[in-house]
């Protein structure tokens, strides 16, 4: 093979060069991927990576590493680049494999398959939302954990790679407005200013200027005019570390696909170069064009030297960790177990139980007394609601807010913004140390649909707190009344959905979600109080939520003719009319499936002992959607669902228009006994202009 560096280039330049080839080399092999960023943003990852980025290869989760996130996801093959050469377990067979099935080098970059991957981004937006997680994360483990007279527990950076593209998603806007309301300095992104999205120059969608827009969310904004050139990029990262009351960006000028024949325009974004271009790129940088996956040893040799300087920081962290681990013992087991993702030893003992004499109470009031006591015995939960709390029953005392001047405090005022909250709570668990939890309204949940998405697909775990559940909601009327949220959220795979019907159930809800590994727990509450359901005389909550499904009201006798099905409010209904059907001599089993997912994993027997399948007449009761509930309710029963949005107008009467009382379920249940179960709800028929 030809010398790599016929022309003897220096060390940086040829580093330089070997990642923006390889990255070439991927997206051509693969026939597929994104090359233009590589090839332009290769020099400002560079700086980054060599001189200034703490991280140890051998240990990619040495808590106190720095955090790099690549936003501008579709770029990944630049960063699978980086991972390699710069000493990570990513073998050149792994680039080749580069968005092939079952390989560690995916198309956009996922944390639970890649070693090095600290988040998966994916659409645009949601990196530098997570990247405010992050650093949220490292405020406040520092303020909890950092003692005078000892090396810092947590003191590191969180640096986001971010596009036009990234800019100009509106939940970046979110997410900027709260990171420099919250003044968080280690905190810098750098910006590819390249110009170009995918369809064409940016100047067709995007003429605003973007860094007067950061300057006016209370960042430190620098340019660098030349992307090509290392010392300007790195005199800027050093300018932006100095500021330590802002967060930074740098718009870094670079041009896509610099050095091939498409460089900067819109042909080199998404698409790869072709055979022909790729040996001309090859030339302009003085690589063999006939080779592919060139990488010359001494780059090898160059570019794991940050790694190795990293594992000595890495041991000398440890060393004081030691060292601070005899002054502060109890502080440094709870890190350690926060890291591990395990929970302090009896952090449940406390959680409430409740009884019929302590009244009714709204599912999202006992999901707010369940939080506090977890709070008092998990001291790293972090967490808070998009200007909910009073609603979502969450810590609303501004003496207890997470502030620049106070970032030991636990409670985020995340404000009202849904979508950076999702992204920043993922950020949050994937930065590790912290359980994350964040409410607000069911119907919301729309806007934070993508970041559980991208939770549940990366085997994280957090918390999503939806309160006010349904028509039950009441006079705010159907802009604010979900209808298909609940469903929607249950369609996410690896996902964990709890509608509990009383106060019982909410605790428990709130147990399996601080148990449950590799998957978020969506707990969705009522507005409306609930009946306590008494557990000396019915199923029991504590076995029954975390099954998902099960028997709480038996049939007189045991053999039901009927079994009524209901989730949340629905319950209630579902027991009142029980009793009406058994007085009149129907034996019926009322069965509360607080959460379809845990049910399903459940084994045979035990579903089929819940819901027998010989048992084929059914009714199922929930105040939403009806998809999916046929699965339940067999072809021979019927769904009392929504198939409609609802109406303004006090609770109890929504609930009498949709056909949600006792005397509707039990005309349903008559109809499916009689062998008639598709007969029609007639109050939900929605005539037009209804």
């Amino acid at each position: 093979m030809s010398n790599p560096n016929p022309n003897n280039v220096s060390i940086d330049e040829l580093s330089v060069n070997t990642i923006r080839l390889l990255s070439v080399d991927m997206v051509q092999k693969a026939n597929s991927g994104h090359p233009g960023l590589p090839l332009g943003a290769a020099p400002m990852a560079y700086v980054l990576w060599s001189r200034f980025l703490r991280f140890n290869p051998q240990d990619p989760k040495w808590p106190n590493r720095d955090r790099f996130v690549l936003s501008a996801g579709h770029g990944s093959a630049l960063l699978y680049s980086l991972l390699h050469l710069y000493g990570y377990d990513l073998s050149l067979d792994d680039l080749k494999q580069f968005r092939q099935m079952d390989s560690r080098t995916p198309g956009h970059p996922e944390s639970h398959i890649t070693p090095g991957v600290e988040v998966t981004t994916g659409p645009l937006g949601q990196g530098f939302a997570n990247g405010l997680g992050m650093a949220m994360a490292e405020a406040h483990l520092g303020a909890l954990y950092n003692k005078e007279g000892h090396a810092p527990v947590q003191d590191h950076y969180t640096y986001v790679l971010v596009s036009d593209g990234d800019l100009m998603e509106g939940i970046a806007s979110e997410a900027a407005s709260l990171a420099g309301h919250l003044q968080l300095g280690k905190m810098i992104y750098l910006y590819d200013d390249n110009k170009i999205s995918l369809d064409g120059p940016t100047s067709f969608a995007y003429t605003e200027n973007a860094m007067q827009r950061f300057d006016a969310y209370y960042w430190h904004t620098q340019h660098v005019q030349d992307g090509n050139s290392l010392d300007e990029i790195e005199n800027a990262i050093r300018v932006a570390q100095s500021v330590k009351d802002r967060p930074s960006i740098i718009a870094v000028r670079t041009i896509i696909g610099f050095g091939s024949p498409l460089a900067g325009t819109s042909k080199s974004h998404g698409s790869p170069l072709g055979a022909d271009n790729v040996k001309a790129t090859k030339k302009f940088y003085g690589f063999d064009p006939e080779q592919s996956f060139q990488v010359p040893a001494e780059v090898y040799e160059h570019l794991r030297q940050p790694g190795l300087k990293g594992a000595e920081l890495q041991k000398q962290w440890e060393a004081d960790f030691a060292a601070y681990a005899k002054a502060f013992g109890a502080e440094a087991d709870m890190f350690k177990i926060s890291f591990a993702g395990q929970l302090p030893e009896g952090w449940d003992k406390d959680l409430p139980v409740y009884t019929p004499a302590d009244g009714e109470l709204a599912t999202r009031q006992a999901s707010g007394k369940a939080l506090d006591v977890i709070k008092k015995s998990v001291p790293f939960m972090f967490g808070g609601s998009a200007d909910l709390a009073s609603s979502n029953e969450m810590d609303k005392s501004g003496d207890d807010s997470f502030q620049y001047l106070h970032p030991e405090r636990s409670n985020v005022w995340f404000g009202v913004r849904e979508h950076a909250m999702g992204a920043a709570m993922n950020g949050i668990a994937h930065h590790g140390g912290l359980r994350t939890y964040g409410g607000t309204f069911l119907t919301f949940s729309d806007y934070m649909r993508g970041a559980i998405r991208l939770t549940a697909l990366a085997e994280s775990t957090a918390t999503f707190v939806f309160t006010h559940d349904s028509i039950g909601l009441g006079e705010d009327g159907p802009t604010h009344q979900p209808v298909e949220h609940v469903t929607a959220l249950r369609t996410v795979p690896n996902i964990v959905v709890l509608r509990p019907a009383d106060a019982n159930e909410s605790t428990e809800a709130w147990r399996i979600a601080m148990t449950t590994p590799k998957s978020p727990v969506v707990l969705i509450f009522s507005r409306q109080k609930l009946p306590i359901l008494d557990q000396s005389k019915l199923g029991s909550a504590r076995e029954g939520v975390a099954k998902g499904a099960y028997i709480l009201s038996e049939a007189k006798g045991g053999q039901p003719q009927l079994i009524l099905i209901a989730t949340g409010s629905e319950v209630k209904l579902a027991m009142e009319a029980q009793q009406v059907l058994e007085q009149e001599g129907t034996a019926t089993r009322v069965v509360s499936m607080p959460s379809w997912e845990l049910f399903e994993h459940q084994d045979k027997a035990y579903r089929e002992k819940v819901l027998p399948p010989t048992l084929r007449k059914r009714v199922t009761i929930e105040a939403g959607t009806p998809i999916g509930w046929h699965k339940y309710a067999t072809d021979e029963g019927a769904v009392i669902a929504m198939n409609r949005f609802g109406a303004s107008a006090p609770a109890e009467e929504l609930f009498e228009k949709f056909g949600f009382t006792v005397e509707n379920v039990v005309k349903r249940a008559k109809d499916v006994l009689a062998g008639h179960p598709e007969q029609e709800d007639e109050k939900q028929v929605v005539a037009k202009g209804n």
